[in-house]
């Protein structure tokens, strides 16, 4: 399987090149020692290695007195305290450096320049959206937006966008104006691996940046990792190690585990059935009348828009917990309650594929959810947050998932 052994290389590439972070690495896996349920990094063994850490040690307290100094400068105790003015003068100071990403309620993610993030401060920030009337993302308006804005990265990926993106046309548009393309494919790099999503779909041969989370549908631990081309690595080494948390062995066996598994036929089916699942639990949806953002999906997630209902995010998203089903509210495109309240439910069919449920009851699934929409209503007629929920459909709602979970255990033959 040559793919992937090649996408592995590709990430050691960055990795390699760094000699503090193999250090890092060599003392997880040589030195970790379980103690009182928590895990302590041992010191380094050799003289060499010391040597190494301590040089590690010393780019991390030049990095702290670095920020320290600029905070002082500013009068703030923490960035959280920076002004408005401030950050424009740290653009500034950083060549007003321009970020082109998709727009939190368009399904972005918020890293990728959303006002509050990191991302939306450090970066002169524009936000590319979806049609109006379709709900998907408009190529031709993207590479006008591009065109007048001339931005220095081009993020593309999404983290509530249930169709998909073509990175040949993102990679075309960064390269007309010059951009560096980074994809965030976090949250659907389990299709990624699964082969679900390939040719044009597929981000990692057109982006020059692509990162990612281990966890979701990629199906292991928590962390992360970032792909690049070979020229662009020792930009990306430069952030580590400032500004990672320790190496934590188990966590990395933990990873090691998740991407082997990735490599299987098995996983592949897994991929597929997420799709499949997902299109079941879509079209259940439809057939009884719940509205979905672009109509329908074509990954792993279903965006319902519950405003027909009367209801925001908020409220669907706490009556479907209490009726057993976990979800969460999730801005819709021109979402007219914001980023908190919403008006629309995400959900995602990951977890229930490794469980094992299928089709069949993805409808079951779809059942239980118009059914709890319709029996709630708001508190008033101004709530946003309180919501009023007929007892009966909650509990005949827990039973139903219970039912369902019954025949799926999440550990065969343990008895919970």
């Amino acid at each position: 399987m040559a793919e992937p052994k090649a996408r592995i290389r590709k990430f050691l590439v960055v990795i390699d090149k760094t000699p503090e972070c193999q250090v890092a690495l060599r003392f997880a896996t040589r030195r970790a020692q379980h103690t009182g349920g928590r895990v302590t990094l041992m010191c380094p063994a050799t003289p060499g290695e010391f040597q190494q850490w301590r040089g590690v040690q010393e780019i991390m307290k030049d990095e702290a007195h670095a920020e320290a100094e600029a905070l002082l400068h500013a009068a703030a105790k923490t960035v959280n305290d920076l002004s408005e003015q401030d950050w424009a003068q740290l653009r500034h100071d950083l060549g007003n450096q321009r970020a082109l990403g998709m727009s939190l309620d368009a399904g972005g993610h918020l890293t990728h320049g959303f006002r509050h993030n990191i991302s939306g401060k450090m970066f002169d920030q524009r936000s590319y959206g979806t049609d109006p009337e379709s709900g998907l993302v408009d190529y031709a308006a993207l590479r006008e937006q591009a065109r007048e804005f001339r931005p220095l990265i081009i993020i593309a990926g999404y983290s509530a966008y249930p169709r998909l993106i073509n990175f040949a046309t993102m990679r075309e548009i960064a390269d007309e104006v010059g951009a560096t393309l980074m994809v965030d494919m976090a949250h659907f790099a389990g299709l990624v691996a699964g082969k679900v999503l390939t040719g044009d779909y597929d981000p990692v041969p057109f982006a020059q940046v692509t990162t990612t989370t281990t966890h979701k549908s990629l199906r292991g631990p928590r962390g992360g990792m970032v792909l690049c081309d070979a020229d662009l690595a020792p930009f990306v080494d430069r952030g580590c190690p400032a500004v990672l948390g320790g190496p934590l062995g188990h966590v990395m066996a933990a990873k090691a585990v998740a991407l082997a598994e990735a490599r299987t036929p098995d996983f592949r089916d897994y991929a597929r059935r997420i799709v499949e699942n997902s299109r079941a639990l879509a079209d259940g949806l439809l057939r009884r009348g719940v509205r979905l953002v672009t109509g329908g999906t074509d990954n792993h997630l279903v965006l319902l828009d519950v405003s027909p209902f009367g209801l925001t995010g908020r409220q669907a998203e706490s009556a479907l917990l209490q009726s057993g089903i976990v979800t969460n509210r999730n801005s819709i495109p021109r979402d007219p309650n914001g980023a908190w309240y919403t008006s629309g439910v995400r959900l995602g069919t990951p977890a229930l594929t490794t469980l094992g449920l299928s089709g069949a009851e993805m409808d079951d699934i779809a059942d239980v959810i118009a059914t709890v929409l319709r029996a709630t209503t708001p508190l008033t007629a101004t709530a946003k947050a309180k919501y009023v929920l007929d007892a009966d459909v909650a509990a005949a709602s827990r039973q139903r998932c219970a039912d369902l979970l019954a025949k799926h255990p999440l550990y065969p033959g343990i008895d919970l």
